[in-house]
Order: structure tokens, then C-alpha cells, then sequence
């Protein structure tokens, strides 16, 4: 079934979406919308699509299904709820909006409409995050103990004005830049809740330079998260790590193309972890053939292996988020003609990032480490969490 679709935004990121769109069998690019006239004539003789004059031409098209928005993060809401009154389905670039009460607006009109509205949280899409869920669920390497998300970001494409930065424009580091890390450990270890956030601001502008929190996770599972923005571009690197009883996993790069295991492991264990990363690299760092050495913390466990396993490559990480990205938009067109196709990233999905994301911000600002100090918008989202457990059935016209 072909779906029809109209983008606000011809930035960097509007232009990264509509190569997906155009790669994608039954995707038709209606139009385009931008106060960047340039901008868009620049989509018009590339994608051949039309140039319409405003935000509500572009959404009041008949001929459009879904709105694709990649505008200035203020702007979002704005956009689309104009979208959704236009009765379109949307996803939206991260962040979803700039605070919960905004997400509200938005999830109820979603609701009400039948319509579909989620964030571009393509990370679920990645084969790595795949098969680190796997590792957790099967309890390979024992179960996982601490996990830490580490962006050591390149300053160079920012300037003063970035609406990175911005405290009225901008939602801040965590709202606009950590919702993809808080989605990848909520979609192994389910919700968390923070529980301490601190922020430091650069001189002499006054605005956020670094910001970390700590979430708990199930079974008491902390996971630190850490975003600074000082470093050059050939510096820019990312690294998340999770410790487990046996052993730990690395990923690297903010959109992660590269896994990196170390364990120790009975010859069982070994064999399904083999089995899991079956087009990997391992080498055996040791291997006792006699009796299996012991180990203890809460429980008793053998292991005769010690392992080192790769997975994946250095890759143009900007080509690999366009793939995710493209692999995102296909399953909200999928979930738009059948109501019984399960989308991996939804209105929940979509949700809880924004979610964790307002609770650390609001808590790094309030200099708090204790959680009843957040604003009402926190409690508020349980109003919506009726409507976003409804299934309902999202169809293209």
C-alpha cells in the first residue's frame, strides 16, 4: 500500500529523512515545507516534490498520509499537532517535544484522531542492540550488574546561538541529546527512574556544557549517563558499557557499529554465546582442559573459557543512522495499514524516553537529588497511559 509523505524541515536532518523516504518501495514525497526558501527549492529539484508555502498548507494536503517533522526542537509540538489536526499520521524528529505537558497535548489528539505519532528513536532497529538484548535475556554472561553511556561530543558545528544550548528554545543536553541512550537501556532493563542529575554550564554564556545522571533500573541496576560537549571532531566518541556477573559488553559510536565482549565462561555458555554472535570474531584467551575453576558472589559458578569476541566494524556513521532511520519509517508505514503489526518503537516507546529525559533535566536544574522535587508534568503523563495502552487501528486513507 503506498503512503504519501510531506516533510516540515529541509535542514541536515529533513534531508536525511527524505533519502530514506525516496529508497523505500511505495513511498511517495508529496511535498516539503521550510522557512528556508532555499532549503526547500533544494528538496523541490532533488526529490521532485512541491514546494508549499507554510506548515498548514502542507498538512491540509489531501493527498499526504504522513508528516515526517524535522524542525527546530521548539517547534515540534507546534507542528505536530498541526499534523494531527490535519488527521496525518506523524513521527518526529527527537526530541519528541520539549516537555511532558506538550507530549500530552500531542498523545491525546494522537489518540482521538487514531493516528500514529512516535519519535525517531531508530536505535531499536540496530542488529548490536538486537543481540545485546539477547545476551541479557538469556543470561549468558550471569546477570547484568552496572551500565554506563558515555558521549564525549565534538564542539566544532556548534556555535553560540545553537539551539543545542539554548535554555528558551532549546529542551537542554538530556531532552535533546539523551533520549536514543535512555530508549537503548529501557528496551533491555524496562523503565527506570533517576535517581541523582547534575549539569555544568560554560562561561562566560551561561548555557550547558556537561551533563550526567544516574538511572535504577530492575533489581537495583544502575546505569550512568554522562553528555559533554568539548571536544574536537576527530575526538567526537561515544561508548556504552554493560558490567554482568561474567563478564562485560562494549558498544561504540553513538549510533554503534562495533561490539566488544570479554567473559569468562563454562563450555555450555561459551557455545550459545558462539551461537548469538555466530558471524563475530572470538579468541580464546585461556582455556583450562582439567577441572573448571570456581567463582562466587551471590551464587556458586564454573568456568573453564576466557573470551574476547568483536563484532561489526568501523562504518560511516552517518550512512548506518540513515539505514536505521529508513528501517524506523518503514515500520510506522507498516503499522499505519495493519493495526496487528507490532511496531518497535511506539507511543510507549516514544513516551518513556521523553520521560526519563524531563526527569533528568529538571533535576539537574533543580541542583536536586531526590525526586519529589520535580515539577506536576511528571505525574501528569499517567493520564495518557490508558490512551497509549488502547490498541487501536492506524489506517492510510
Amino acid at each position: 500500500m503506498q503512503c504519501r509523505i510531506g516533510v516540515i524541515g529541509c535542514g541536515e536532518l529533513g534531508f536525511a529523512a527524505m533519502h530514506q523516504c525516496a529508497a523505500i518501495p511505495d513511498v511517495q514525497l508529496v511535498a516539503a515545507t521550510d522557512v528556508n526558501e532555499d532549503n526547500v527549492e533544494k528538496a523541490v529539484q532533488q526529490f521532485g516534490l512541491i514546494h508549499a508555502p507554510s506548515v498548514n498548507a502542507l498538512c491540509q494536503r489531501p493527498d499526504i498520509d504522513l508528516v515526517y517533522v524535522a524542525s527546530p526542537a521548539f517547534l515540534h509540538h507546534d507542528h505536530a499537532m498541526a499534523a494531527l489536526n490535519a488527521d496525518k499520521h506523524v513521527v518526529v524528529e527527537v526530541p519528541l517535544a520539549l516537555s511532558l505537558g506538550e507530549a500530552n497535548d500531542m498523545f491525546e489528539l494522537a489518540h482521538a484522531e487514531d493516528r500514529i505519532l512516535v519519535a525517531n528513536l531508530m536505535q531499536r532497529y540496530n542488529q548490536l542492540t538486537d543481540q545485546v538484548g539477547e545476551l541479557i535475556e538469556l543470561e549468558i554472561l550471569g546477570k547484568p550488574l552496572h551500565g554506563y553511556f558515555e558521549n564525549y561530543a565534538s564542539v566544532e558545528r556548534l556555535g553560540r546561538d545553537d539551539l543545542n544550548w539554548g535554555r528558551s528554545q532549546g529542551g537542554g543536553i538530556f531532552i535533546e541529546h539523551g533520549e536514543h541512550s535512555f530508549d537503548l537501556f529501557a528496551n533491555w532493563l524496562g523503565a527506570g527512574e533517576v535517581v541523582s542529575a547534575q549539569r555544568l554550564l560554560r562561561d562566560p554564556l551561561n548555557s550547558e556544557d556537561q551533563v550526567q545522571c544516574c538511572v535504577r533500573y530492575r533489581d537495583d541496576i544502575l546505569v550512568n549517563y554522562y553528555h559533554g560537549f568539548h571536544q574536537p571532531g576527530c575526538l567526537d566518541r561515544q561508548e556504552l558499557r554493560i558490567v554482568f556477573e561474567r563478564g562485560h559488553v562494549t558498544l561504540h559510536g553513538w549510533v554503534p557499529t562495533r561490539l566488544c565482549l570479554d567473559a569468562v565462561l563454562g563450555s555450555s555458555d561459551k557455545e550459545r554465546l558462539v551461537e548469538l554472535f555466530a558471524t563475530s570474531e572470538y579468541q580464546m584467551l585461556e582455556t583450562s582442559t582439567g577441572k573448571q575453576r570456581d567463582c562466587e558472589r551471590d551464587h556458586d559458578f564454573q568456568f573453564n573459557n576466557e573470551i574476547r569476541l568483536t563484532v561489526g566494524r568501523r562504518q560511516d556513521k552517518t550512512k548506518r543512522c540513515g539505514e536505521l532511520v529508513k528501517l524506523l519509517i518503514e515500520d510506522q508505514i507498516n503499522g499505519c495499514a495493519d493495526k496487528f503489526h507490532r511496531r518497535r518503537i511506539n507511543e510507549k516507546t516514544s513516551r518513556e524516553s521523553l520521560r526519563m529525559a524531563v526527569q533528568a533535566n529538571e533535576m539537574a536544574r533543580a541542583g536536586s537529588t531526590t525526586s519529589h522535587l520535580l515539577t506536576p508534568q511528571i505525574t501528569e503523563m499517567s493520564r495518557v497511559d490508558s490512551l497509549l495502552g488502547t490498541s487501536v487501528a492506524h489506517k492510510l486513507k
